[in-house]
């Protein structure tokens, strides 16, 4: 049950998530996959800037280029097979042509089997291997054959024995037919009924190869023979029976391959199978597969629960046998087998062929499964294909035991564990206790919280990893007793895995131990008062106060767990004195103890498990008094124990409560006393006078007499004189002296006494020494009796110096100034002289150099005194005499008038200042004054100077207003040195404001004077036109003329129209300029940016934008500045707005503008935006084809659904129709639903069109008809309404549009035929083409037609914004028109050949005769010409290539054609079928053979003549073959074509120059030559052989009549002439008697043979000797 419930929730998990995705993503999900168009335009995209494109185009282009590879390599392996399987065909046709030759007509009716082939030594193997694919050398291990020279005619195959020929009949006949060959002699007479191929055998040795049938008939004849009739008939039936029952004979193919005489493998060499056999006999057999298993076993490995897999066995035949096949399907209810797919009819394999079955699995739950397959065939071992279902099981780092330590009695500890899913598969797993296993159901373990066991508990009781995956296990412990407690819990997979997991921990109570004292613990004194709860008490020594003492304490923590703690010190709860009484512990209070002197450290922590801890206890009194404290150490969140606990339960554990325990308590006492010190001598008496500032010296002890060590601090006394006491600062030990050292030093002369302190640190009071010294002052003197200055400028200085000495042995300090008395007389609070230095200090009998400066601030003459007091000293008086003048400067107009003030714009203007003195003069210009200088400023060039004596200088002076109107306050100051008063010069002026006019330049161009021609500034209008195009960028001028002096900020926008504000960089772009980023911006790049720009900036959805440039900025003086205004549209409508312009403060102006743009906004997708109309091309097809279907993609740039209603039109040529009129009743294109019914009406509720027809048949219903169809040239070739269109909704139309075409469903069609493109996206559209049936009196037919997609606007904010946008709609708005184009025609291919019209062979019968001619002639020579055929259509052409012997198809350029799929008998009967595909080309060679055969056909006679044969002889005696046929090309709708091929065989033709040789009447045994030529008229060789053939024999056999040379080769003629050979006739008489012999001469090329007849006669009269030859 709980294994079914993990399986249900596993299923559950993996559910389809397929239409979630859908909805999520939408078209990303459900889209179709990249196209070869989308990757070409996606890689043509490359160039710009966006980095996440180039990389997505740089691994487009890897892929592509990826995928072109493996289609050119699929290619080149197609191609090799081709050729390799064309050039086995033709060797095999060669071979089978041999044996035909050797068997002669019988050849058909032996029934015998192909011959071997030879593809396996063509095709490249390591190709196929390269590929993956299957090679002959895989399943075939017969070694190459070796090739030896020619030697003879060798025995064909179907003449040996076979296996069972020899088990049948008998297998020890001896062949008793012998063949003989006569020679040529005997039969010369005969040889002109000899056929040309009996010829051939000269050439081959002799063959010896018959049957036994003989011998064995004679020898079962003699056996029948020895016994009577009626005894051999009853032994012939019962041998017969048992021959039937017993001596059945398998047939050998079938025996297995490591039997004797069995089949042969494939796979395994036959040398390896022999083996095989020889160790079988032995006794050791081993297996030999007779069928090869791919996969060898099969193997699920990821699998879920509720799914279906599938997996392909494939049952590959290795042997040379065809077996049966039989599965037994295996046991498992999981796995199943379909229904097998075998290469042929009837359940049998083939060799090398194979079967597939399909092997479904469909897993109950995620264990493991093993079965098999038995593959039962006639081999006694059955095969067995295992099934295997492994997945991977989940792996959990989950210890076998997870200890949790330690943990308090009534506490709670969590053990986090983290566990990780290492395994290969994602599991689901359920934690139970280990008596829960196995549960009766799952509800009754499956818990939302812990599982627990008491004491533990573990979370989550259920969970699933992914592969990798990891989640926290929580383990809880709370134990309720101190105890060792041990619960097993158990693991369960959903793959049906349960392992055992222990868990363990320890219950602890709490327990500390004081271990140690420093010092030791001390004991109450008899009769102490001690606290009554204490455990220890320790005591400390009496201290001085602020002094501090430390004891180390060690505790140790006796438990195993972590304990946090923390010190707490409270007052001491006395017992009572009276040892009887007993202390009442109820009554007993913790108070904190807040002027304790102890403390611990550390103050708080954690006591680790088992270990001991030193705390330092820490005694610093800060009284003088007794201090007694409880110091306790305080656990924190120490758990209640469980008995305690009455509340409920969390989820089976119990609540955790938890306090603070004291687990030990710790009694301290101390005491204090005061410091005890001692000075030596107490008072110091220095004897005498000293001078000031000079250190007196003496020494002093101080005894520390305490309990502690003290710190002291001697002050020191500055005020006067300086007392003070070396070291300042220190520290004396107890019972220690410290030796100090007093310095007196004398600040005035006179007696002085002082009681100098010296603070102890923590002591109350400070300890008092008394010390008593008189002093004396220093003398000083100055070497001038006065100073004079003379005369002096007013405002400069004078310097002079003196010198100032010390008269005595002591450091003089002084200080010199002018008389107090002398500046209050002259009212003066500030001197006018400074004294450098003006004070210092004269070292002993030293001097001091002093300057006196003098700075003149009035004109006077001045006497004074300087006074130089000297520190603890006598001071001295020095005269001083000056006298001082000053100068005075006027200006030279106090007044300047300024013209052409702007406000806010500087203005410049001179004076001049002159010096009226001798004495140079400071001037500085100062600010302005008057009523209307916060609205001015002024600048003074130079703003500051000296004037020289009676000197005139010229001053700019540059002045800015921020007002407008009349200068009437306003003064500007000029600042003289010395002088009481300024100079003031007055400025006056008119100040002018800022003016601005607008104009607009003319659409009509430039006026005749070469000025823009401007309109009224009250006419101002913007127009774009009234003819704008959709996505047509329109440029208009507004011209703003500044006619002051000032600049001027300005804003220009559009009021409704306005896009957002674009970066400096986009406004670059849109004005043209591009600035450099990176390099140069190629052409595209900017349109691309352009198009952006356009883009961001219709971002607001409203159909058009106007962008101004510049839209604010400066208006500079006196400009008159340019405004382009940029109108961009993504939407048809008339559009109106006004353009607001706000220049500096000026009031707002509004100038109105107006566009009207027209055109389609909808573009296909694969073309993009352009101005040319879309043509889709269905291309060429062969009529009557199949129709083609052609999805496009609609793009809408615009912001707004349009909906789109379809009409399809063919193109009549010579139509002669001009308009059509249209009429509807209500809307014209309503909305329809998908079953194209209307599902909203304003007029009527049918969308209804009323064609008038004027002399025109009847039109079939449909949605628009044409109504009017004339020719009169008159009417406009605009589409208009009739009637103007009303406030009101329409009820009927009647619409004139120019007749472009006749509305028509065929052959082109758009579905569906309503769409809505919503806006910025896209939808697609299907539009087919159907192909007509042309008649065979036409080659091809152009279907041209257009769509015609009518756009609607369902929107009211579409449709129309009151005063800015009116958009019509339907027929009003220009319809979106995609042109069609398509062609059919007849099938038919180009043929190119070397001849006009035809091929032609020239072949010459001698090519038979081969280098070497005594090895015999050939049986075929091959001459093969090339022609090509090229499609020239635009439709790829399927056909076969039909051709019979002599002619062949050598071979085809197969890279170029494809072999399509067809049937058996076509590949058996037919040729292959060829594709070749439009505007490619296919090399087709054809071969003429030449064959021994076919010279026999000039020998036939005129009723046995083949069709396309015929014998031509020439007047020059040449004699050719002419063989004529038509090479087929049968295309695949049956239809030919013709392409003549001819071939002309030149045959060789002798002729002897005479046809007797009479040698009469010769002298016996006298030989006797006569010579006779042998012509050759014909163009060919010939090799020809003379045969003498006597009557008779005289002499015993002696020659007499002999031919030399008695063959040889006679060359083909040269010219006219006809080439010669010599014949030698010699005759030699043997006796005296007559002779007669005929020579025959005869070619092996079917020449007519030639007849020579000798005569002789021989004698013995000596008048016949011919004396030459004696």
């Amino acid at each position: 049950m709980f294994l079914a419930y993990l399986l249900m929730e596993n299923t559950h998990w993996k559910t389809d998530i397929s239409p979630l995705l859908a909805s999520t993503f939408k078209d990303l999900y459900t889209g179709d996959v990249i196209g070869s168009d989308i990757v070409a335009n996606w890689i043509k995209s490359r160039g710009g800037e966006d980095v996440y494109h180039e990389a997505f185009t740089e691994e487009l282009q890897k892929l592509v280029a990826e995928y072109n590879c493996r289609l050119t390599e699929a290619d080149r392996v197609e191609e090799n097979i081709i050729q390799a399987q064309a050039r086995a065909r033709a060797e095999e046709e060669r071979a089978i042509n041999v044996l035909k030759v050797d068997a002669g007509e019988e050849f058909h009716k032996m029934g015998l089997p192909p011959v071997a082939s030879s593809f396996r030594w063509i095709v490249d193997n390591e190709l196929l291997r390269k590929n993956h694919l299957t090679c002959p050398d895989d399943y075939i291990t017969d070694k190459l054959p070796v090739t030896r020279a020619p030697k003879g005619k060798t025995e064909p195959g179907y003449m040996k024995e076979t296996f069972s020929f020899k088990q049948r009949i008998s297998s020890d006949l001896q062949d008793q037919m012998t063949t003989q060959i006569a020679h040529l002699q005997k039969i010369s007479g005969s040889l002109s009924n000899v056929s040309l191929s009996t010829l051939t055998l000269l050439s081959t040795p002799d063959s010896s190869h018959q049957t036994k049938k003989k011998s064995n008939a004679s020898q079962e004849a003699a056996w029948k023979g020895s016994k009577c009739k009626a005894e051999g008939e009853r032994e012939c039936a019962y041998l017969a029976k048992l021959e039937r029952r017993q001596n059945y004979l398998k047939n050998p193919r079938f025996f297995p391959p490591n039997t004797l005489h069995g089949g042969k493998s494939l796979v395994i060499s036959q040398e390896k199978m022999e083996k095989i056999i020889a160790e079988a006999n032995k006794g050791d057999t081993s297996f030999v597969p007779v069928f090869h298993v791919n996969p060898p076993i099969v193997l699920f490995s990821d699998y879920e629960v509720g799914h279906v897999y599938e997996m392909t066995v494939e049952i590959q035949n290795v042997t040379s046998t065809c077996h049966h096949v039989r599965l037994i399907p295996p046991s498992t209810s999981a796995f199943a087998i379909g229904p097998g797919k075998f290469p042929g009819k009837g359940g049998m394999i083939a060799p090398g062929m194979s079967c597939q079955y399909v092997v479904q699995f469909i897993p109950e739950y995620l264990a493991d499964y093993e079965d098999y397959i038995l593959v039962e065939t006639q081999v006694s071992e059955p095969l067995q294909i295992q099934i295997q279902a492994k997945r991977p099981a989940p792996v959990l780092t989950l210890p076998r035991v997870i200890d949790c330590g330690s943990c308090l009695v009534g506490g709670i500890k969590v053990t986090p564990i983290l566990c990780r899913n290492e395994g290969f598969s994602t599991g689901k797993f359920c934690i139970m206790p280990k008596k829960a296993w196995p549960p009766p159901n799952f509800m009754a373990v499956a818990t939302v919280g812990f599982v627990t066991q008491d004491p533990f508990g573990i979370y989550p009781a259920v969970f699933e990893l992914a592969p990798g995956q990891s989640t926290t296990v929580e383990v809880v412990f709370f134990p309720s007793s101190p105890e060792v407690s041990q619960q097993i819990y158990t693991i369960v997979c959903d793959n049906c895995q349960v392992n055992d997991v222990t868990v363990t921990g320890v219950g602890q109570l709490i327990a500390l131990e004081l271990l140690h004292v420093t010092g030791g613990e001390s004991s109450p004194a008899l009769g102490e008062v001690t606290d009554v709860t204490a455990q220890h008490l320790i005591r400390f020594d009496p201290q001085n106060p602020h002094t501090t003492e430390e004891k180390n304490l060690v505790i140790r923590n006796s438990t195993h767990v972590e304990l946090p703690f923390y010190w707490q010190i409270i007052k001491p709860n006395l017992q009572p004195s009276v040892p009887e009484e007993a202390a009442d512990f109820t009554k007993i209070e913790y108070k904190r103890d807040t002027e304790s002197a102890f403390s611990l450290n550390p103050e708080q922590g954690v006591l680790l498990p088992h270990a001991d801890h030193e705390f330092t206890l820490t005694y610093a009194p800060q009284e003088l008094k007794t201090y007694h404290s409880v110091i306790q150490i305080v656990l924190r969140d120490i758990p209640e124990s469980p008995s305690l606990v009455k509340e409920g339960m969390l989820q089976n554990i119990p609540q955790y409560k938890a306090e603070d325990v004291i687990a030990l308590e710790i009694e301290v006492k101390g005491s204090t006393e005061p410091f005890q010190l001692l000075l030596e001598p107490y008072a110091i008496i220095i004897p005498g006078e000293s001078f000031i500032s000079v250190n007196v010296r003496k020494t002093f002890k101080m005894w520390n007499n305490s309990k502690s060590l003290i710190k002291y601090t001697w002050e020191k006394i500055t005020a006067c004189n300086i007392v003070e006491v070396e070291p300042h600062t220190g520290v004396i030990d107890m019972n220690e002296c410290c030796e100090f050292e007093l310095t007196i030093t004398g600040g005035k002369p006179g007696r002085v006494s002082h009681n100098l302190p010296c603070k102890i640190e923590h002591s109350p009071e400070p300890v008092m020494l008394h010390v008593e010294a008189a002093f004396k002052g220093p003398l000083l003197c100055i070497d001038v009796p006065s100073l004079q200055l003379g005369l002096i400028k007013w405002g400069e200085s004078v310097l002079r110096t003196f010198e100032i000495k010390n008269l005595c042995q002591l450091p003089a300090r002084w200080r010199m100034q002018e008389s107090q008395v002398c500046l209050a007389e002259r009212n003066e609070e500030v001197s006018p002289f400074t004294i450098q230095p003006s004070a210092g200090e004269i070292p002993p009998l030293g001097s001091c150099c002093v300057s006196v400066q003098f700075t003149s601030v009035l004109c006077q003459r001045l006497q004074t005194i300087l006074e130089l007091e000297v520190e603890n000293g006598e001071g001295s008086h020095l005269p001083v005499f000056v006298e001082v003048q000053t100068p005075q400067a006027c200006l030279m107009s106090s007044h300047l008038a300024l013209t052409e003030i702007y406000t806010g714009i500087p203005v410049k203007a001179t004076s001049k200042l002159f010096n009226q003195t001798q004495l140079p003069a400071k001037y500085l210009w100062g600010k302005l004054i008057g009523s209307q200088a916060a609205f001015c400023s002024a600048t003074v060039s130079p703003a500051s100077g000296t004037l020289g004596p009676n000197e005139e200088k010229e001053f700019c002076i540059e002045l800015k207003t921020n007002i407008t109107g009349e200068l009437k306050d306003l003064v500007l100051s000029c600042s003289i040195e010395d002088m009481t008063e300024p100079l003031f010069l007055s400025i006056s002026g008119d100040v002018k404001g800022l003016h601005v006019t607008y104009s607009v330049p003319c659409e009509s161009g430039a006026a005749s004077d070469g000025r823009q021609i401007l309109q009224s500034p009250c006419d101002l209008l913007l127009d774009f036109g009234s003819e704008v195009t959709f996505k047509d960028i329109v440029k208009r001028q507004l011209i703003i003329t500044n006619h002051t002096a000032i600049s001027a900020p300005f804003k220009l926008e559009a009021e409704y129209f306005t896009g957002y504000s674009p970066t400096p960089e986009e406004i670059c772009l849109s004005s043209g300029h591009l600035v450099k980023r990176r390099g140069p911006i190629t052409k595209h790049a900017a349109k691309r940016a352009q198009s952006a720009f356009a883009a961001a900036l219709l971002s607001h959805g409203k159909g058009v934008a106007f962008h101004v440039q510049p839209s604010s900025g400066t208006l500079k003086a006196f400009q008159q500045l340019i405004i382009e205004i940029t109108a961009y549209n993504n939407m048809w409508g008339e559009y109106h707005d006004d353009l607001v312009c706000k220049v500096g403060d000026l009031q707002t102006k509004l100038i109105p503008m107006q566009m009207t743009v027209k055109g389609c906004p909808i573009f296909l997708q694969m073309t993009g935006p352009q101005t040319q109309q879309p043509i889709i091309r269905f291309g060429t097809h062969v009529s009557g084809g199949c129709p083609v279907l052609r999805s496009v993609r609609l793009n809408n740039p615009t912001p707004f659904d349009i909906r789109l209603d379809w009409e399809t039109y063919n193109q009549v040529k010579d139509d002669k129709k001009l308009v059509d009129l249209l009429m509807f009743f209500g809307d014209p294109f309503p909305p329809k639903d998908v079953d194209e019914n209307e599902t909203a009406s304003t007029g009527s509720n049918s969308e209804l069109e009323i064609a008038l027809e004027l002399d025109q048949p009847p039109i079939p219903c449909g949605s628009v008809y044409p109504a009017l169809q004339t020719t009169d040239e008159s009417s406009g070739t605009d589409s208009k309404e009739i009637a103007q269109e009303p406030a009101t909704q329409k009820i009927v139309s009647v619409l004139i549009r120019p007749h472009e075409g006749v509305s028509a469903n065929n052959p082109y069609s758009v579905t569906p035929r309503q769409i809505v493109v919503p806006g910025g996206g896209s939808i697609s559209v299907c539009i087919s083409f159907t192909p007509h049936v042309l008649p065979e009196t036409v080659t091809e037919v152009q279907c041209e037609g257009f769509a015609l997609g009518f756009m609607s606007l369902d929107g009211k904010l579409a449709k129309t914004v009151p005063d800015k946008v009116l958009r019509k709609h339907g027929y009003d708005a220009p319809p979106l028109r995609i042109d069609l184009r398509a062609s059919v025609r007849h099938a038919l291919l180009k043929v190119d050949m070397d001849h006009d019209g035809e091929m032609m062979f020239y072949s010459m019968a001698s090519d038979l005769i081969p280098d070497q001619p005594l090895l015999g002639v050939l049986t075929d020579s091959v001459m093969t010409q090339s022609l090509k055929l090229i499609n020239c259509t635009k439709v790829p052409l399927y056909f076969r290539l039909l051709l019979s012997t002599p002619f062949s198809l050598a071979s085809t350029d197969l890279q170029k054609s494809t072999k399509t799929s067809h049937s058996k008998k076509e590949e058996t009967e037919q040729q292959p079928q060829l594709v070749l595909y439009p505007q490619q080309n296919m090399l087709v060679k054809v071969s003429f053979h030449t064959t021994l055969e076919l010279l026999t056909y000039q020998h036939l006679p005129d009723t046995q003549m083949l069709p396309g044969f015929q014998v031509l002889q020439f007047e020059n005696g040449e004699r050719k073959l002419k063989f004529s046929q038509n090479l087929v090309i049968e295309y695949s709708n049956h239809s030919t074509q013709l392409v003549p091929v001819t071939a002309h065989l030149t045959v060789p033709v002798l002729e002897l120059s005479c046809d007797t040789v009479d040698f009469k009447t010769c002298f016996v045994a006298q030989t006797k030559t006569e010579h006779v030529f042998l012509s050759n008229r014909s163009g060919c060789r010939s090799y020809w052989t003379a045969l003498l053939d006597e009557q008779e024999k005289h002499n015993n056999d002696l020659e007499v009549f002999s031919v030399s040379p008695p063959n040889g080769i006679l060359e083909a003629r040269e010219g006219d002439q006809p080439t010669k050979d010599v014949l030698q006739i010699t005759f030699t008489a043997r006796k005296a008697i007559e002779y007669e012999a005929v020579v025959t001469i005869s070619g092996m090329l079917g020449e007519k043979p030639c007849t020579l007849r000798i005569r002789g006669c021989g004698s013995h009269d000596g008048k016949y000797e011919d004396p030459y030859l004696i």
